[in-house]
Protein backbone atom coordinates (compact mmCIF):
# COMPACT_ATOMS: atom_id res chain seq x y z
CA UNK A 1 0.00 0.00 0.00
CA UNK A 2 1.03 3.58 -0.92
CA UNK A 3 1.54 6.06 2.13
CA UNK A 4 0.94 8.71 -0.08
CA UNK A 5 -2.27 11.16 0.66
CA UNK A 6 -4.83 11.39 -2.11
CA UNK A 7 -7.49 14.16 -1.78
CA UNK A 8 -10.78 13.10 -3.22
CA UNK A 9 -14.09 15.05 -3.69
CA UNK A 10 -17.29 14.44 -2.67
CA UNK A 11 -20.80 15.54 -3.45
CA UNK A 12 -23.56 16.15 -1.33
CA UNK A 13 -25.60 13.10 -2.59
CA UNK A 14 -26.65 10.55 0.36
CA UNK A 15 -24.40 8.27 -0.64
CA UNK A 16 -21.12 10.87 -0.55
CA UNK A 17 -22.60 12.60 2.96
CA UNK A 18 -22.58 9.33 4.25
CA UNK A 19 -19.29 8.15 3.75
CA UNK A 20 -18.32 11.70 4.73
CA UNK A 21 -19.46 11.61 8.03
CA UNK A 22 -18.40 7.76 8.72
CA UNK A 23 -14.60 8.77 8.47
CA UNK A 24 -15.39 10.10 12.09
CA UNK A 25 -15.87 6.80 13.42
CA UNK A 26 -11.99 5.47 12.93
CA UNK A 27 -10.78 8.74 14.35
CA UNK A 28 -12.93 8.19 17.63
CA UNK A 29 -12.89 4.03 17.96
CA UNK A 30 -11.11 3.84 21.05
CA UNK A 31 -12.27 6.91 22.50
CA UNK A 32 -14.45 6.98 25.43
CA UNK A 33 -15.26 10.51 25.57
CA UNK A 34 -16.79 10.84 21.63
CA UNK A 35 -20.63 11.15 21.60
CA UNK A 36 -21.11 10.02 17.70
CA UNK A 37 -24.10 12.30 15.94
CA UNK A 38 -27.26 10.75 15.00
CA UNK A 39 -26.56 10.01 11.07
CA UNK A 40 -29.98 10.49 10.24
CA UNK A 41 -30.77 14.31 11.89
CA UNK A 42 -26.83 15.10 10.42
CA UNK A 43 -27.42 14.26 6.78
CA UNK A 44 -30.01 17.17 6.79
CA UNK A 45 -27.78 19.34 7.35
CA UNK A 46 -25.38 18.94 4.21
CA UNK A 47 -28.77 18.30 1.64
CA UNK A 48 -30.73 21.26 -0.12
CA UNK A 49 -33.48 20.71 3.12
CA UNK A 50 -31.17 22.69 4.79
CA UNK A 51 -31.86 26.41 3.70
CA UNK A 52 -28.87 27.62 4.59
CA UNK A 53 -27.81 26.46 0.95
CA UNK A 54 -30.04 29.07 -0.27
CA UNK A 55 -27.49 31.74 0.73
CA UNK A 56 -24.57 29.41 0.65
CA UNK A 57 -22.33 27.07 -1.17
CA UNK A 58 -20.38 23.69 0.43
CA UNK A 59 -17.91 21.11 -0.95
CA UNK A 60 -16.29 18.23 0.22
CA UNK A 61 -13.27 16.49 0.79
CA UNK A 62 -11.64 13.14 2.04
CA UNK A 63 -8.01 12.22 2.29
CA UNK A 64 -6.92 8.35 1.58
CA UNK A 65 -4.41 6.93 2.97
CA UNK A 66 -2.88 3.46 2.45
CA UNK A 67 -6.63 1.83 1.16
CA UNK A 68 -8.53 3.79 4.09
CA UNK A 69 -10.39 7.04 4.35
CA UNK A 70 -8.57 9.09 7.35
CA UNK A 71 -9.46 12.41 6.80
CA UNK A 72 -12.43 14.78 5.90
CA UNK A 73 -12.86 18.94 5.45
CA UNK A 74 -15.75 21.03 4.24
CA UNK A 75 -15.37 24.45 2.82
CA UNK A 76 -18.18 26.39 3.49
CA UNK A 77 -18.75 30.09 1.70
CA UNK A 78 -21.78 32.13 3.00
CA UNK A 79 -22.98 35.18 1.46
CA UNK A 80 -25.09 36.56 4.49
CA UNK A 81 -21.53 36.48 6.60
CA UNK A 82 -19.27 38.31 4.27
CA UNK A 83 -22.26 40.60 3.50
CA UNK A 84 -23.02 41.26 7.43
CA UNK A 85 -19.69 41.23 8.39
CA UNK A 86 -18.07 42.69 4.97
CA UNK A 87 -15.39 40.68 4.57
CA UNK A 88 -14.86 37.79 1.67
CA UNK A 89 -14.21 34.68 3.75
CA UNK A 90 -14.76 31.24 3.61
CA UNK A 91 -14.81 28.67 6.37
CA UNK A 92 -13.21 25.43 6.95
CA UNK A 93 -15.55 22.79 8.63
CA UNK A 94 -16.61 19.16 9.86
CA UNK A 95 -12.77 18.42 9.84
CA UNK A 96 -11.05 15.19 10.92
CA UNK A 97 -7.86 13.61 10.71
CA UNK A 98 -5.53 10.52 11.98
CA UNK A 99 -2.44 12.25 13.89
CA UNK A 100 -0.63 12.50 10.71
CA UNK A 101 0.13 16.57 9.48
CA UNK A 102 0.65 15.27 6.26
CA UNK A 103 -3.04 14.56 5.73
CA UNK A 104 -4.05 17.34 7.63
CA UNK A 105 -1.93 19.42 5.72
CA UNK A 106 -2.97 18.29 2.35
CA UNK A 107 -7.14 18.87 3.50
CA UNK A 108 -6.24 22.45 4.15
CA UNK A 109 -4.24 23.06 1.43
CA UNK A 110 -7.54 21.80 -0.64
CA UNK A 111 -9.67 24.19 1.53
CA UNK A 112 -7.26 27.17 0.59
CA UNK A 113 -6.77 26.50 -2.94
CA UNK A 114 -10.58 26.20 -3.37
CA UNK A 115 -11.26 29.37 -1.46
CA UNK A 116 -8.48 31.25 -3.72
CA UNK A 117 -10.11 30.21 -6.49
CA UNK A 118 -12.85 32.11 -5.62
CA UNK A 119 -11.13 35.42 -4.85
CA UNK A 120 -11.76 35.15 -0.71
CA UNK A 121 -9.12 36.85 1.39
CA UNK A 122 -9.43 34.51 4.65
CA UNK A 123 -9.99 30.97 5.88
CA UNK A 124 -11.98 30.81 9.52
CA UNK A 125 -12.91 27.54 11.15
CA UNK A 126 -14.21 25.28 11.91
CA UNK A 127 -17.74 26.08 11.22
CA UNK A 128 -19.84 23.47 11.18
CA UNK A 129 -20.96 24.98 9.18
CA UNK A 130 -22.05 28.36 10.14
CA UNK A 131 -21.71 29.80 13.81
CA UNK A 132 -25.78 29.41 14.16
CA UNK A 133 -24.38 25.68 14.42
CA UNK A 134 -21.27 23.79 16.16
CA UNK A 135 -18.35 25.62 16.00
CA UNK A 136 -15.15 25.71 17.23
CA UNK A 137 -11.99 23.13 18.54
CA UNK A 138 -12.07 22.36 21.65
CA UNK A 139 -8.66 23.07 22.78
CA UNK A 140 -9.22 22.53 27.04
CA UNK A 141 -11.31 20.05 28.63
CA UNK A 142 -10.21 17.01 27.22
CA UNK A 143 -11.82 14.98 30.32
CA UNK A 144 -14.91 14.37 29.92
CA UNK A 145 -17.50 14.33 27.17
CA UNK A 146 -19.27 16.84 25.39
CA UNK A 147 -22.65 17.93 26.25
CA UNK A 148 -25.47 18.24 23.38
CA UNK A 149 -25.00 19.97 20.30
CA UNK A 150 -21.43 20.79 21.34
CA UNK A 151 -17.97 19.82 19.44
CA UNK A 152 -15.42 17.52 20.64
CA UNK A 153 -12.40 16.19 18.99
CA UNK A 154 -8.98 14.75 20.09
CA UNK A 155 -6.04 16.77 21.87
CA UNK A 156 -3.81 16.40 18.52
CA UNK A 157 -5.99 18.63 16.84
CA UNK A 158 -4.29 21.61 17.89
CA UNK A 159 -1.03 21.23 16.53
CA UNK A 160 -2.36 19.67 13.57
CA UNK A 161 -4.51 22.93 13.11
CA UNK A 162 -1.81 25.49 13.77
CA UNK A 163 0.60 23.73 11.59
CA UNK A 164 -1.17 24.69 8.85
CA UNK A 165 -0.65 28.42 9.77
CA UNK A 166 -3.87 28.96 11.86
CA UNK A 167 -3.94 31.44 14.65
CA UNK A 168 -6.54 32.28 16.97
CA UNK A 169 -9.53 34.13 16.14
CA UNK A 170 -11.80 34.17 19.27
CA UNK A 171 -12.02 31.69 22.15
CA UNK A 172 -15.48 30.42 23.22
CA UNK A 173 -16.53 29.39 27.30
CA UNK A 174 -18.39 26.49 28.15
CA UNK A 175 -19.68 26.94 31.77
CA UNK A 176 -20.45 24.30 34.07
CA UNK A 177 -22.93 25.17 36.64
CA UNK A 178 -23.60 23.15 39.67
CA UNK A 179 -27.33 22.93 40.88
CA UNK A 180 -27.08 21.04 43.75
CA UNK A 181 -24.50 23.55 45.66
CA UNK A 182 -27.20 26.43 44.10
CA UNK A 183 -29.53 28.44 46.76
CA UNK A 184 -32.46 28.09 44.92
CA UNK A 185 -34.89 29.64 46.77
CA UNK A 186 -32.54 32.47 47.11
CA UNK A 187 -32.13 32.83 43.61
CA UNK A 188 -35.93 32.29 42.90
CA UNK A 189 -36.23 35.72 45.08
CA UNK A 190 -33.46 37.61 42.80
CA UNK A 191 -36.35 36.72 39.76
CA UNK A 192 -39.21 37.54 41.53
CA UNK A 193 -37.18 41.09 42.55
CA UNK A 194 -36.45 41.49 39.25
CA UNK A 195 -40.40 40.66 37.79
CA UNK A 196 -41.33 43.43 40.50
CA UNK A 197 -38.87 46.10 39.37
CA UNK A 198 -40.20 45.64 35.88
CA UNK A 199 -44.05 44.80 35.95
CA UNK A 200 -44.47 46.02 32.37
CA UNK A 201 -42.55 42.81 31.30
CA UNK A 202 -44.29 39.51 31.26
CA UNK A 203 -42.10 36.48 31.74
CA UNK A 204 -43.38 33.14 30.01
CA UNK A 205 -42.64 29.45 29.49
CA UNK A 206 -42.70 28.65 25.76
CA UNK A 207 -44.98 25.13 25.12
CA UNK A 208 -44.83 22.95 22.43
CA UNK A 209 -48.08 23.44 21.31
CA UNK A 210 -47.53 27.00 21.01
CA UNK A 211 -44.01 26.91 19.80
CA UNK A 212 -44.75 27.77 16.00
CA UNK A 213 -46.00 30.70 16.90
CA UNK A 214 -43.22 31.89 19.28
CA UNK A 215 -40.45 30.60 17.18
CA UNK A 216 -41.46 34.24 15.38
CA UNK A 217 -40.16 36.18 18.62
CA UNK A 218 -37.26 33.50 19.17
CA UNK A 219 -36.21 35.04 15.83
CA UNK A 220 -36.92 38.19 16.28
CA UNK A 221 -35.12 39.06 19.79
CA UNK A 222 -32.18 36.34 18.46
CA UNK A 223 -30.90 38.71 15.62
CA UNK A 224 -31.50 41.73 17.86
CA UNK A 225 -29.81 40.46 20.81
CA UNK A 226 -26.84 38.95 18.80
CA UNK A 227 -26.51 41.75 16.01
CA UNK A 228 -23.35 42.98 17.44
CA UNK A 229 -21.64 39.68 18.39
CA UNK A 230 -18.45 38.71 16.70
CA UNK A 231 -18.88 36.35 13.58
CA UNK A 232 -22.72 36.32 14.10
CA UNK A 233 -24.55 35.83 10.96
CA UNK A 234 -28.97 36.19 10.82
CA UNK A 235 -30.76 33.35 10.78
CA UNK A 236 -34.08 33.77 7.97
CA UNK A 237 -36.96 32.40 9.02
CA UNK A 238 -36.93 29.06 6.94
CA UNK A 239 -33.27 29.01 8.91
CA UNK A 240 -35.63 29.25 11.90
CA UNK A 241 -38.06 26.93 10.99
CA UNK A 242 -35.43 24.35 10.26
CA UNK A 243 -33.68 24.36 13.04
CA UNK A 244 -36.75 24.26 15.15
CA UNK A 245 -38.04 21.11 13.35
CA UNK A 246 -34.65 19.41 14.39
CA UNK A 247 -34.83 20.35 18.06
CA UNK A 248 -39.10 19.90 18.18
CA UNK A 249 -38.99 16.75 19.43
CA UNK A 250 -36.27 17.02 22.06
CA UNK A 251 -37.37 20.01 23.84
CA UNK A 252 -38.63 19.58 27.30
CA UNK A 253 -41.13 22.28 28.39
CA UNK A 254 -39.66 24.81 31.52
CA UNK A 255 -36.90 25.16 29.53
CA UNK A 256 -37.74 27.66 27.03
CA UNK A 257 -38.71 31.43 28.25
CA UNK A 258 -39.95 34.36 26.37
CA UNK A 259 -39.80 37.65 27.71
CA UNK A 260 -42.34 39.99 26.61
CA UNK A 261 -43.49 43.80 26.21
CA UNK A 262 -46.82 44.27 25.28
CA UNK A 263 -46.54 42.34 22.47
CA UNK A 264 -43.17 42.82 21.84
CA UNK A 265 -40.71 40.04 22.10
CA UNK A 266 -37.64 41.05 24.42
CA UNK A 267 -35.71 38.39 25.83
CA UNK A 268 -35.85 34.35 25.75
CA UNK A 269 -33.93 31.56 27.24
CA UNK A 270 -33.10 28.12 25.00
CA UNK A 271 -31.77 24.94 27.38
CA UNK A 272 -32.17 21.68 26.20
CA UNK A 273 -31.33 18.48 28.11
CA UNK A 274 -28.30 16.96 27.61
CA UNK A 275 -29.58 13.78 25.48
CA UNK A 276 -25.53 13.01 24.83
CA UNK A 277 -26.20 10.55 27.87
CA UNK A 278 -28.62 8.82 25.78
CA UNK A 279 -27.26 9.03 22.73
CA UNK A 280 -23.59 7.96 23.08
CA UNK A 281 -24.33 4.27 23.28
CA UNK A 282 -26.52 4.10 19.56
CA UNK A 283 -23.17 5.15 17.70
CA UNK A 284 -25.03 7.31 15.47
CA UNK A 285 -27.87 5.04 14.59
CA UNK A 286 -31.35 4.76 15.58
CA UNK A 287 -31.90 1.14 14.36
CA UNK A 288 -30.74 -0.59 17.10
CA UNK A 289 -31.83 -2.56 19.86
CA UNK A 290 -30.35 0.38 22.17
CA UNK A 291 -32.54 2.91 21.03
CA UNK A 292 -34.94 1.19 24.07
CA UNK A 293 -32.88 2.87 25.87
CA UNK A 294 -32.79 6.16 23.63
CA UNK A 295 -36.77 6.87 23.50
CA UNK A 296 -38.08 7.42 27.44
CA UNK A 297 -35.91 10.52 27.38
CA UNK A 298 -37.36 11.53 23.65
CA UNK A 299 -41.06 10.58 25.21
CA UNK A 300 -40.21 12.29 28.33
CA UNK A 301 -40.31 9.86 30.73
CA UNK A 302 -37.22 10.29 31.42
CA UNK A 303 -34.81 13.89 32.02
CA UNK A 304 -31.25 13.47 31.79
CA UNK A 305 -29.19 14.95 35.14
CA UNK A 306 -27.66 17.78 32.98
CA UNK A 307 -28.75 20.65 30.48
CA UNK A 308 -27.39 23.19 28.33
CA UNK A 309 -28.02 26.17 28.00
CA UNK A 310 -28.09 27.45 24.35
CA UNK A 311 -29.08 30.70 23.94
CA UNK A 312 -29.77 33.34 26.45
CA UNK A 313 -30.53 36.81 25.00
CA UNK A 314 -32.03 40.24 25.59
CA UNK A 315 -32.09 43.13 23.46
CA UNK A 316 -30.11 45.90 23.96
CA UNK A 317 -32.39 48.48 25.34
CA UNK A 318 -33.77 46.44 28.35
CA UNK A 319 -30.30 44.98 29.10
CA UNK A 320 -28.92 45.71 33.00
CA UNK A 321 -32.44 45.35 33.95
CA UNK A 322 -31.90 41.57 35.39
CA UNK A 323 -33.57 40.09 32.59
CA UNK A 324 -30.68 37.76 32.10
CA UNK A 325 -30.71 36.31 35.78
CA UNK A 326 -34.45 35.87 35.79
CA UNK A 327 -34.51 34.00 32.49
CA UNK A 328 -31.23 31.43 33.51
CA UNK A 329 -33.02 31.21 37.17
CA UNK A 330 -36.45 30.36 35.98
CA UNK A 331 -34.57 27.29 33.79
CA UNK A 332 -32.60 25.88 36.16
CA UNK A 333 -35.57 25.77 38.95
CA UNK A 334 -37.41 24.20 36.27
CA UNK A 335 -34.10 21.53 35.91
CA UNK A 336 -33.48 21.37 39.22
CA UNK A 337 -37.13 20.13 39.95
CA UNK A 338 -37.10 17.71 37.36
CA UNK A 339 -34.19 16.22 38.49
CA UNK A 340 -31.68 17.89 36.87
CA UNK A 341 -28.01 18.78 38.56
CA UNK A 342 -25.74 20.28 36.71
CA UNK A 343 -25.81 22.53 33.53
CA UNK A 344 -23.45 23.52 30.69
CA UNK A 345 -23.73 27.29 29.72
CA UNK A 346 -22.28 27.45 26.02
CA UNK A 347 -20.99 28.87 24.08
CA UNK A 348 -19.85 31.78 25.48
CA UNK A 349 -17.62 34.62 23.33
CA UNK A 350 -14.34 34.96 25.86
CA UNK A 351 -15.08 39.43 25.72
CA UNK A 352 -18.92 39.06 26.56
CA UNK A 353 -18.03 40.01 29.94
CA UNK A 354 -21.66 40.98 31.16
CA UNK A 355 -22.80 37.19 30.20
CA UNK A 356 -19.48 35.91 31.60
CA UNK A 357 -20.44 38.11 35.30
CA UNK A 358 -24.15 36.39 35.13
CA UNK A 359 -23.24 32.89 35.30
CA UNK A 360 -20.14 33.73 37.40
CA UNK A 361 -22.70 35.34 39.93
CA UNK A 362 -24.55 32.15 40.20
CA UNK A 363 -21.32 29.83 40.82
CA UNK A 364 -20.86 28.73 36.96
CA UNK A 365 -17.34 28.49 36.04
CA UNK A 366 -15.43 27.78 32.91
CA UNK A 367 -14.58 23.94 32.04
CA UNK A 368 -13.94 23.91 28.76
CA UNK A 369 -12.81 25.98 25.88
CA UNK A 370 -13.38 26.10 22.29
CA UNK A 371 -11.38 28.29 19.38
CA UNK A 372 -12.10 29.71 16.48
CA UNK A 373 -8.98 29.69 13.89
CA UNK A 374 -8.30 32.14 10.87
CA UNK A 375 -5.86 32.57 8.19
CA UNK A 376 -5.05 34.78 5.49
CA UNK A 377 -5.50 32.88 1.83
Amino acid sequence: MSDEVEILPLSRKSRDIVRFLKVSYGIYADDPHWVAPLLMDLKKVFTDENPLFEHARMSLWIARKAGRDVGRIAGIVDEHYNRSSNEPAAFFGFFESIDDSLVSRRLFETVLDWARHQELKSLKGPMNPTTNDECGLLIEGFDSPPVFMMTYNPRYYLALVEAAGFRKAKDLLAFHIDLATLPMDRLSRIAAKVRERSPGLVFRPVLKKTLDQDIVKVKEVYNAAWGENWGFVPMTDSEVDFMAKRLKPLLMEGLIWLVEAGTEPVGFLLALPDYNVAIQPLRGRLLTPKLLGFLPYVLGWKCPTRTRVLTLGVKDKYRSKGLESALLIEGLKVGFNAGVRESEASWILEDNLMMCRVLQAIGGRVYKKYRIYERSI
